[in-house]
This record gives C-alpha cells, sequence and structure tokens, in this order.
C-alpha cells in the first residue's frame, strides 16, 4: 500500500495550488501532517468596495447608497462519509454557505437558488467538523450589495448576476467583475482602474454572464453569445443566436459550456369579475410568467453555434438567481435517473386574486422539468427530489460534530 505522506513536498505543494476551492484545500491539509505543512492555508477575500454602478439618471439605486461591497458565496453538496443505515437516506444535501466578512469561520447558510434563508431546526448543530464528511464545491457566486454611509448593507432591486475572475498576483488580488446594466448591456469594473465601464454593444438585452475555461461569456435574449476580452473591452461573437425561448441561461457542466433556454407563457390571474379594469389599469399585478418548458444546447466551439441537446445523460442542471451549477445524478440522488432542470419559477398559475395581498402574487416555486419526458413538476410534490433542499438530511442534524464552522441563521 501507498505511503500517501511521503509524497515529495514539492509535488504536494503543486497540488495544492491547483485546488481552488477552499473546502478542497481544507481536506487536503486535513490528510496528514506533511500534507498539512505542505499548503498553506488560503488567505481569505479581502472586503472590496466598489463605486456606484451608473443607470442612466433612474431611481433603480438607494439614495442612501453609496457603494457595492461584493461578496462571495458557495454551492456546496455534503454527504456523509459511510453510507446510512437507511438506504432512502443516501442522497446529498445542496446548501449555500455565505462567510462572514466580519467573524472568521462563521457562514450562513441560503438557499442554494437564491437567497432565501431557512429556519434551522432546533437539533442543528451550531458548529459544523465538515472533515466528518465529503464535501464538494458545485459551484460559486458573487453577490454586489449596496452599503451606506456607516457601512450597513441597503437593500435595493438590483439583482443582476455577477461573474468574477482573479488574476495571478503576488501583492494584492486584482480582479475584473462582469454584470449586466440595468439598460440590458454589459457592465465590466476592473479592480485596478476603479471604475466601471458599461459596453454598448447590444443588439438585444443580455440575459446571462459565465466564466468559462478563464473566458467571459454572455448570452443576450436571442441566445447571440459572445466572448468578452476584459483588457480591450471588446466583445467576439462566438455562436449565432438560438432563437424560440424567453430566457437564456448559461452552465459549465463536466467541462462543457450549456445553453439552457426558458420558455414562458403570460396567463392572466384567476379572479372575481369585478376586477377586469384593474388588470388593464395595473396588468404587471395581474399577469403571471408561467415556466413551460426548456431546451438545452452545447456550444461547439469550432461551428461557432449551438447544438441541441436531447438527453442530458447523468446529469442534472440548477438555475439560479446569480449562479448555474451542475451534479451527476449518481452522486448526489441514486434514486434518480439525472436528464433533468432545477429552476425557481411559476410553475402553475393556481394564484386566486382576492384583492388583499398583491405580494403573494409574486412568489415563485421550486420547479423541475425532465428533458426526457417534457414534464414540469414541482420539487415539494417530488418527496425524492426536495430532501436534497431543506430541511437538512437527518445524518446532518444527528451528527455529533467539533468545531471547524459556526453557523449563522
Amino acid at each position: 500500500m501507498v505511503d500517501w505522506s511521503t509524497l515529495p513536498k514539492d509535488l504536494l505543494d503543486l497540488i495544492s495550488k491547483s485546488l481552488e476551492s477552499s473546502f478542497d484545500l481544507v481536506q487536503f491539509r486535513s490528510v496528514c501532517s506533511s500534507w498539512r505543512s505542505a499548503a498553506e492555508p488560503k488567505r481569505p477575500l479581502p472586503t472590496h468596495h466598489l463605486p456606484i454602478l451608473p443607470d442612466n439618471g433612474g431611481s433603480l439605486f438607494p439614495d442612501s447608497a453609496v457603494g457595492f461591497r461584493l461578496s462571495q458565496r458557495s454551492i456546496l453538496l455534503i454527504k456523509p462519509h459511510e453510507p446510512p443505515h437507511n438506504e432512502a437516506d443516501s442522497f446529498g444535501w445542496l446548501i449555500k454557505v455565505e462567510e462572514d466578512l466580519n467573524v472568521p469561520r462563521k457562514v450562513t447558510l441560503l438557499d442554494p437558488l437564491c437567497d432565501k434563508r431557512n429556519s434551522i431546526p432546533e437539533n442543528f448543530p451550531r458548529v459544523l467538523d465538515m472533515s466528518k464528511f465529503k464535501v464538494r464545491e458545485l459551484g460559486r457566486e458573487f453577490k454586489l450589495h449596496y452599503f451606506n454611509t456607516v457601512g450597513d448593507i441597503v437593500e435595493s432591486l438590483y439583482l443582476e448576476k455577477a461573474v468574477v475572475k482573479y488574476l495571478d498576483c503576488d501583492v494584492e488580488y486584482k480582479f475584473v467583475l462582469l454584470t449586466i446594466h440595468v439598460s440590458g448591456k454589459l457592465a465590466v469594473f476592473r479592480s485596478w482602474d476603479r471604475a466601471w465601464t458599461v459596453i454598448n454593444d447590444m443588439p438585444s438585452p443580455y440575459d446571462d454572464v459565465i466564466l468559462f475555461d478563464g473566458f467571459f461569456f454572455a448570452v443576450d435574449n436571442n441566445g447571440r453569445t459572445v466572448v468578452v476580452d476584459y483588457s480591450s473591452l471588446k466583445l467576439t461573437l462566438v455562436a449565432s443566436p438560438v432563437f424560440g425561448g424567453d430566457k437564456k441561461f448559461l452552465i459549465e457542466s463536466c467541462g462543457e459550456m450549456l445553453l439552457v433556454d426558458m420558455y414562458l407563457s403570460l396567463e392572466a390571474v384567476e379572479g372575481d369579475p369585478g376586477f377586469v379594469e384593474e388588470i388593464f389599469e395595473h396588468p404587471a399585478f395581474y399577469m403571471n410568467e408561467r415556466t413551460v418548458k426548456f431546451k438545452v444546447y452545447r456550444f461547439v466551439e469550432r461551428e461557432e453555434s449551438w447544438v441541441e441537446v436531447e438527453d442530458l445523460g447523468d446529469k442534472m442542471l440548477f438555475l439560479g438567481d446569480d449562479s448555474t451549477f451542475s451534479a451527476s445524478a449518481s452522486d448526489i440522488l441514486p434514486t434518480s435517473d439525472g436528464s433533468s432542470v432545477f429552476f425557481n419559477g411559476n410553475v402553475f398559475n393556481g394564484n386566486v386574486f382576492n384583492g388583499e395581498d398583491l405580494g403573494a402574487m409574486q412568489d415563485r416555486d421550486l420547479g423541475v422539468f425532465d428533458l426526457r419526458t417534457g414534464k414540469i413538476e414541482l420539487v415539494q410534490k417530488l418527496p425524492e427530489y426536495a430532501k436534497l433542499f431543506w430541511p437538512p438530511p437527518p445524518w446532518i442534524t444527528s451528527h455529533a460534530v467539533s468545531s471547524f464552522e459556526t453557523l449563522n441563521t
């Protein structure tokens, strides 16, 4: 049997530097004392403060906001080291964690597809020893928060996705951020310039951005896909449009870039006969966009095109508000056949207007689309899928733990 503790230090150093995830590095350093001494802990990312993104003179930003604060989250797949005694518990748990910028080793638990915080069960441990579990980072996301003159976070309507590329630098963290401007154009922030640049090229408003294979990509509402050169701020067309759907998502899966096209149907909310006039006066409140189907495409670089994929095989795709990620069904849920897309949206138009609660009409459902059958279901009605999200699995809440990460509800 190989004695892993005797591996050359220069090889261990090379391996550790290739681990981008801090969670992977923690597990690497936990193998033995020689591995721990060969790998330095990752430096914590600094708290980045960015100026306000120009909004063309609109009122999108709160009056008290003076800038952005950039935070980073990780989407994790957590599994027990040993298979549970009950085969029904043989599934992974998906959770998003955000490290507290002010309290080291403290994290906040969030829904993996949005910013929702669920109530923590009473028997959930306040401290988790992550070395007791198999932890894999499925994806990362970055969030722009507004802050005011005293440094407090300010709520706002700016919810566009942001992707960040950190550059090699021994002295300080240099980075480039790409997001979508309120106008639908692309906006770039370079840390060394300390300024935003809005790129005027926009045949159609952009839907999504992604960092894939070290490059920035963006797709517009028609499926036209470009690569963004952060040095010259020029766009290069890499794939022709894909017409048909209403919202495009870019996602990396097993080393490939996929495009997921969401189809929506606009439907009126049911209500009393007397409220027809209200619909015409306030159509946004009384019309729902219902998700009806998806199509998936694979990027073929040499052909500069998207090729439709009819079966994802073992893959499960997840479309979040601020990130997209994928997982293997055999790894996360052995009882599943894969070839599915999880998303937030209005799955069924079951809302009935009663004139009292307009906010309830904006609620979204967690849905799953089966690419093979074309059917959409509510995740909450499918127990085998619902248990991937919340509440935490029994092997988490009943596990004896020691200190590593303190949890914030």
